[in-house]
């Protein structure tokens, strides 16, 4: 049998221990220093390494610089002085200025119809012609009747005259005398009445012409030729609107009197501009006529009328219209887009921006408005900037920056910090290998 081996010695294996712990602590401290090394050349980079604009520690980002790191791009605008008109806005219904019904004025046969359906007329035109010939006969009949008695009235009258003389001479009765008189009386009194007749039987020829009392447009037909027309016929022969000039019936509401009043006792004339339905087309200028004297107790308005001239027909009676009427003009209003007033817990304000790009809230006190600017009644000045756009991330005293404005350490510091990498990534490559 061969002979056994010799057993380690109890004293070896505690050498070998102490050995592996004492190299394992070396590494350990080794690799601590390792990344205490790269720890520190991480946060803390040479001159020439600095941070772009925009990364982690430039300016722009988190944990930027002061000028960088809280400044927020903002839009801006410059309030500016303007004039700018106070108006109403109502929505109105065209209304024609008068409209007649033509009724003949007689009762005869319609002989002519001289119009044509929805024909523009003018005061005084002939529309229709009725029977004319016993009006004819009539006026014959009445002058007939004036003349026998002015010739009756004539004889009386010299006969008068010729008693007169007698009585002068004492030849006859003063009782005769007096009673040629009164029957002198008697005829010119029966001479007037016969005139009056006649006066009657022409008028009434005249009306057999029926004319328009008034100018416009005339409507649909409603009778024909040969038949018997009346002053009593409920429809008449046709009706006539007047169209030039036209008005205009809206709305105004009660709180609003008072300003209308006043623009309209003060002798301005309170212009009126008439918008179709969408209110993007213009169709007549015109002017405020006249406001009703009592408020509608169920709406809480007051009726008021404009009048146009409506040369160009481009306003129809019952059109549905928008009416704006101006009331007054503001002259020289400091004016501010609508997005730069902001809205608060004790009220409006205003970002007003600094010369050292810094902004600082301000109370203002709002007017007037228009589509896109508002007025500002107090505390802003013409020629102060105020922030329009980005308002919702600021406060007062934030820092703000303009969109051309450039930020400090931007491309110079990204391409010296880029150049400077470059050769320290060159001093730590191997000899020998390519750059």
């Amino acid at each position: 049998m061969p002979a056994p081996t010799p057993a380690t010695p109890p004293a070896a294996q505690p050498r070998r221990s102490r050995r592996s712990a004492i190299i394992g602590a070396l590494i350990a401290v080794a690799a601590m220093a390792g990344l205490g090394a790269l720890a520190w050349h991480l946060t803390h980079p040479a001159a020439g390494d600095k941070p772009a604009a925009g990364a982690p520690g430039g300016p722009g980002g988190p944990g930027g610089g002061r000028r960088g790191g809280g400044a927020t791009t903002v839009g801006v605008a410059t309030a500016e002085l303007a004039d700018i008109p106070v108006s109403l806005d109502a929505l109105g219904t065209v209304t024609a200025a008068a409209t007649t019904t033509v009724r003949p004025q007689v009762s005869g046969i319609l002989q002519k119809v001289l119009f044509k359906e929805g024909q523009m007329v003018k005061a005084g035109q002939v529309l229709a012609q009725i029977d004319a010939r016993q009006f004819d006969m009539a006026l014959m009949q009445a002058t007939g009747q004036r003349q026998r008695d002015e010739a009756q009235l004539e004889n009386a009258r010299l006969t008068l005259e010729r008693y007169r003389t007698l009585l002068a001479q004492d030849s006859i009765a003063r009782q005769d005398v007096d009673t040629q008189a009164a029957l002198v009386k008697q005829l010119e009194g029966t001479v007037m009445t016969d005139k009056a007749s006649e006066g009657t039987a022409r008028l009434n020829l005249g009306y057999t012409k029926v004319v328009a009392p008034i100018g416009g447009r005339v409507g649909l037909r409603v009778v024909d030729v040969g038949n018997l027309v009346s002053t009593g016929d409920a429809n008449g022969i046709a009706v006539i609107t007047q169209l030039a000039p036209i008005d205009v019936e809206f709305a105004i509401p009660q709180d609003r009197v008072p300003d209308v009043m006043a623009g309209a006792n003060a002798g301005d004339r309170l212009v009126a501009v008439a918008y179709d339905r969408t209110r993007t087309q213009e169709l007549e200028r015109g002017a405020f006529a006249a406001l009703d004297n009592q408020v509608d107790t169920q709406t809480g308005t007051v009726k008021a009328k404009a009048r146009f001239a409506n040369a160009n027909n481009t306003l129809f009676p019952s059109q549905f219209v928008n009416v704006r009427l101006q009331l007054r003009t503001i002259k020289d209003a400091v004016m501010v887009p609508v997005t730069a007033l902001r809205h608060g817990g004790n009220g409006d304000f205003v970002y007003v921006l600094k010369q050292d790009r810094t902004v600082s809230q301000r109370a203002v006190t709002r007017g007037q408005a228009t589509a896109d600017k508002v007025q500002i009644v107090t505390g802003l000045k013409a020629g102060e900037q105020v922030i329009t756009e980005g308002a919702d991330r600021l406060k007062d005293g934030a820092r703000v920056m303009l969109p051309g404005d450039r930020p400090p350490q931007g491309g110079d510091g990204k391409r010296e910090g880029g150049q400077h990498r470059h050769r320290r990534d060159q001093a730590s490559a191997p000899a020998g290998s390519a750059p």
